[in-house]
């Protein structure tokens, strides 16, 4: 990774971003602001699931419910768009011990007027499974999360005793109008990005797919940066490289990160 030894300390950097296109601007901002030149190019797209009714049918039972776990914005706002679309008043989740995986999901919850009880130490699911293994045993837990996700929290929570209910919330794919533009840039030495972030796992997997191929790019030097060890762990898996990961995972981290290696 080149900079200009002039100016703000990513200047003269392309970084690839490949997070959905209307959740792109934050870690865009980020970088952008210490002189980088960005590069927007989705990996991954958010849809709404096949269907709502899951969803929907907890929501419209959440009583019986008493902890409720979002694992992301996306899961955070689609909670938003169905309340609204059953008229139902945040206040009815008051009873709620609502769980978010990270500061940025927490923010999410608030702005709908709800109140969170537990955001884990670190911001993937083992440590969210941690901070509850002692508390949900016979308790009624609702996961609201993406179509394709890893099954550690179920899985690891019903061990503790909790019944836990899993519903989807929204569903992620590949943007196929990114492999055209993806390609002419990887195979332009002149606008090759210097750093590709990943801030997901499907980031990675949905990269890995629109270039057709695994491994690092051929005749490249272009480093892998990883938001946190799961995404590190599936950048590995299909033999990429971690060049930069994150202490602390979230955007702001990511941006941290990238910093320090290009100083």
């Amino acid at each position: 990774m080149t900079k200009s030894p002039r100016g703000k300390p990513l200047s003269g950097v392309r970084i690839l971003v490949g997070r959905a296109r209307r959740q792109a601007s934050a870690l865009s901002a980020g970088l952008k602001a210490l002189g980088a030149e960005v590069i927007e190019i989705p990996f991954i797209e958010i849809r709404s699931p096949k269907t709502y009714k899951p969803l929907d049918s907890a929501l419209k039972r959440i009583q019986e419910y008493e902890w409720l776990i979002l694992t992301s914005v996306n899961g955070a706002e689609a909670l938003g768009q169905r309340l609204k679309h059953l008229q139902i008043k945040p206040h009815t989740l008051a009873h709620l011990r609502i769980v978010a995986i990270g500061p940025a999901t927490r923010d999410a919850i608030t702005r709908l007027g709800l109140k969170v009880a537990v955001v884990p130490d670190r911001y993937i699911a083992e440590s969210l499974v941690e901070r509850l293994r002692d508390k949900v045993d016979g308790k009624r837990v609702l996961l609201a999360r993406a179509k394709i996700a890893r099954d550690v929290i179920p899985r690891e929570l019903r061990k503790t005793g909790a019944r836990v209910d899993v519903v989807e919330a929204y569903e992620t794919v590949v943007p196929q109008s990114s492999k055209r533009q993806l390609r002419v840039v990887m195979n332009d030495p002149n606008r090759r990005p210097h750093v590709i972030t990943f801030t997901s796992s499907s980031t990675v997997r949905n990269f890995a797919a629109l270039l057709g191929g695994r491994g690092r790019p051929p005749h490249t030097n272009i480093k892998f940066a990883s938001i946190g060890p799961v995404t590190s762990a599936t950048l590995r898996e299909l033999d990429f490289p971690v060049d930069i990961e994150t202490k602390e995972y979230t955007i702001p981290g990511l941006v941290k990160a990238i910093l320090a290696a290009g100083s």
